[in-house]
């Protein structure tokens, strides 16, 4: 080989590393040509997190990765920035599809998607129930059954599937007794019975753990003016109460010293129902079906919103899901992580429908369970593009349970208890 084709061959090959290493790098570094915008620029990525677990995700149509094996999880790299359709997909399940954007050296994360059985099954755990309760530990279930006497509570050990019977309506009032509420104690050992008799309403406590079942009138033991004070809670092993001066107080249990909520009055009515919700730094009035949040700026409480049916907070305690007949909001008590322009105390409209919203449960922090007319649906609180919701199933006026324990579906209809297998 002679010098000059040696000099030709160097040349050729310096003119060819010069050309290729620095767009090799560029490449590296996730630079590509946007055919659309006729321009250089720098991708972005996309990670997911699916349960369950070997999930196929489609990015605008076309099969691009299956999360893995371990965590679901999976990250798709060199997106050009633009909005892209991302679907993920699992026989036997709902689809979940978002519109997501991709922007220029951002991962994108969804981190929290759950995808949904089409054929959830259900058995049969009791008939005949009028109503039915679930304690907080999660392990009983009060039934409200019809008898020769009036009504009649049995008590239903979830674990063991037994059932046993507590009281008739007699053994509170021999003439007669509408139970108009039932609440558990936090330690899941007793029940509060609100029961109206003879134009008047009492409250019963009924012992759990002791056999045959106490039942007491139940007399406050807080150390409280019960004759000035329109409503109290304990929270927390703190007590709040409302005076019939308007003003909401906190103390303890051994009614130490107060502190004064807001500066305020409040315009207390008579004969009204009142609440009080205490959710991290944000405290709730309830009037009736108007809800009222307090404002540490103005020291007062101000109408946060109307026709209140529930208000439930998440389990990782930083959301609240609040609803009306039609609507769900949910409002922010911490800036959400994977979405920093959630900030603490903003509210999030969700959805509105059509037929009467029932109850709602957190499935977990990013997914709520409802009933509307006849149908259970699942709703995520994504706002990112539209919100996915399925109907999970439909039985006939349901009333519904979400077990968090052990994610069960508890679901009354017609008379007879269901209970499902594991949703997720």
């Amino acid at each position: 080989m002679t010098k000059k084709t040696r000099t030709i061959l160097f040349l050729i090959s310096l003119f060819l590393f010069l050309g290729i290493a620095p767009a090799a790098i560029f490449y590296s570094q996730g630079y590509r040509f946007d055919i659309d915008s006729k321009k250089i620029t720098q991708t972005g990525g996309l990670f997911l997190k699916v349960e369950p677990k070997q999930a196929e995700i489609y990015v605008d149509g076309k099969l691009t990765k299956k999360t893995d094996f371990f965590f679901g999880s999976a990250f798709i790299e060199n997106l050009l920035p633009k909005k892209y359709t991302i679907e993920v997909k699992k026989e036997g399940f709902y689809l979940w599809e978002k519109n997501l954007e991709i922007r220029e050296k951002e991962v994108v994360e969804a981190k929290n998607i759950v995808l949904f059985p089409k054929n959830l099954n259900f058995n049969l755990l009791t008939k005949g129930v009028e109503d039915f309760w679930f304690s907080p530990d999660g392990k009983k279930i009060i039934l409200k059954e019809s008898s020769e006497k009036g009504w009649a509570l049995k008590l239903y050990d979830a674990e063991k599937n037994i059932k046993s019977h507590l009281i008739e309506e007699t053994d509170v009032y021999q003439k007669g007794a509408d139970l108009m509420g039932l609440t558990f104690s936090e330690d899941s050992k007793e029940i509060y019975l609100d029961v109206g008799m003879k134009e008047q309403e009492k409250t019963f406590a009924l012992k759990l753990d002791k056999l045959p079942p106490v039942l007491n009138e139940k007399i406050p033991t807080e150390n409280i003016p019960i004759e000035n004070i329109i409503i109290y809670k304990k929270i927390n092993g703190d007590i709040y109460y409302l005076d019939n001066l308007g003003f909401l107080f906190k103390t303890d249990s051994s009614f130490g010293p107060r502190l004064k909520i807001n500066e305020k009055p409040f315009p207390v009515k008579e004969e009204t129902e009142y609440e009080i919700y205490v959710f991290s730094d944000f405290v709730f009035l309830r009037e009736n079906d108007t809800l009222y949040l307090f404002s540490p700026e103005s020291k007062s409480f101000e109408k946060f919103f109307e026709g209140i049916n529930a208000l439930k907070i998440s389990p990782d305690n930083k959301k609240l899901v609040y609803l009306s007949d039609s609507e769900i909001w949910t409002l922010f008590l911490k800036e959400k992580y994977d979405q920093p322009t959630k900030k603490a105390g903003e509210k999030l409209f969700l959805l509105r429908l059509s037929e009467k919203i029932g109850d709602c449960f957190w499935l977990n922090p990013d997914y709520l369970i409802f009933n509307s007319g006849n149908r259970v649906k699942i709703a995520e609180i994504d706002d990112r593009d539209r919100i996915n919701i399925i109907d999970l199933v439909d039985f006939n006026n349901p009333k519904i349970f979400w077990d968090q324990a052990n994610k069960k579906l508890y679901l009354l209809s017609e008379g007879n208890l269901f209970v499902s297998e594991k949703l997720f």
